[in-house]
């Protein structure tokens, strides 16, 4: 089969032909029919995040189990799933006290899956290495959902909207009334945007770097578009009485934007910093503003979600209307223009690229 495959930090990736191991025990195939095109992708080509080569790419992704293996008992052949890049292992200390987005035996940056054509060991992004024909799994990593949500969609609520929308409701649990405003409009933002319209939000500002995301923003739900420069705290403080924001999502994972969402939210709000960003970026806040600004920091990992409970959540939302991800796809492309997907999301362009297969 063929897949999207990098081969060192900053090379550019490539498709290429790949094997895939046997189906085995308590596993399923899984035939992409689509896969986003994700900012962790990028993260795992410029070395921000550090992982093995050649690897892989792709994590996002939804189809239709094509096979199992023994003792597969949650799944068919014939369903339709979205993968789960951090399946929970449903045993540890952190699954068992509720939090199975922390799970210590899931989120792995890499795994070793088959092998290149010309037979080196092949490493594939989250356990998945989605942005190819098919995946092989554990039974743990598909959750199913209806066969009429298409693929595109159903694609991203395993990462973009299960994480965006899942620091709204989960990790903010922001209410009617509350204001918020996020940090950075890639398809997890977009998603936070759409998630705090939803529930309620009297005020959703969103803010980019680029003026050519306010049309996004306002097709998302946004009530404001700023961009990100010197005067933003000063901007978000001016939309909201002069206190700042109730809640502040930061979706780009750099220590700048992380202050600047502290700098945006008001004394005893929250700041939710979900861009993972690299261990040497350092934020320094003062002692006396922690205590003086009683703002909570924290991060969403994941979305504060479960996805067995939240995906199939989030799927009869967007059916029945409730939540509008319409506006989430900007470009659909085969997977040979993958790469240059990865390019435009460099730049800054667009909100989410869904790679689709046959």
């Amino acid at each position: 089969m063929r897949g999207l495959v990098v081969r060192g930090v900053g090379t550019p990736p490539r498709v290429e032909p790949v094997e895939l191991p046997a189906t085995g025990r308590g596993q399923v195939r899984v035939a992409v029919r689509a896969a986003g095109v994700c900012h962790s992708d990028l993260s795992m080509v410029d070395g921000t995040i550090a992982a093995p080569y050649p690897l892989l790419l792709g994590h996002e992704a939804a189809g239709v189990v094509v096979e199992v293996g023994d003792d597969v008992d949650r799944i068919a052949v014939g369903d339709h799933v979205v993968l789960d890049w951090a399946p929970p292992c449903r045993s540890c200390w952190y699954c068992g006290h509720g939090e199975p987005w922390l799970c210590e035996r899931s989120g792995t940056p890499a795994a070793t899956v088959g092998h290149t054509i010309d037979g080196e060991p092949l490493h594939v992004t989250l356990g998945l290495g989605a942005l190819a024909e098919q995946v092989v799994v554990p039974q743990q990593a598909v959750v199913s959902v209806p066969p009429d949500l298409p693929f595109a969609t159903a694609a991203l609520l395993g990462c973009a909207v299960l994480t965006g929308v899942g620091a709204i409701r989960r990790t903010a649990d922001v209410r009617p009334g509350d204001s918020v405003a996020v940090i950075g409009l890639g398809g997890v933002g977009l998603s936070a945007v759409a998630a705090a319209r939803a529930a309620g939000a009297a005020r959703v500002i969103a803010v980019d770097v680029a003026p050519a995301k306010a049309e996004l923003a306002h097709a998302a739900g946004a009530t404001d578009f700023l961009l990100a420069d010197d005067t933003l705290s000063r901007a978000v403080r001016s939309l909201t009485d002069g206190r700042g924001v109730d809640h502040a999502v930061e979706c780009v994972g750099r220590a700048a934007t992380i202050r600047a969402a502290w700098r945006a939210t008001r004394r005893g709000g929250q700041v939710i910093v979900v861009g993972m960003g690299g261990k040497d970026d350092m934020v320094a806040l003062s002692a006396l503003e922690i205590f003086h600004s009683a703002r909570t920091l924290r991060s969403s990992v994941y979305g504060s979600s479960d996805p067995d409970r939240d995906v199939p959540e989030l799927a009869r939302a967007v059916l029945d209307g409730t939540l509008d991800l319409d506006f989430l796809v900007t470009d659909r492309i085969t997977l040979d223009d993958a790469p240059e997907a990865l390019a435009r999301m460099a730049r800054g362009e667009g909100a989410r690229t869904v790679v689709l297969f046959d």
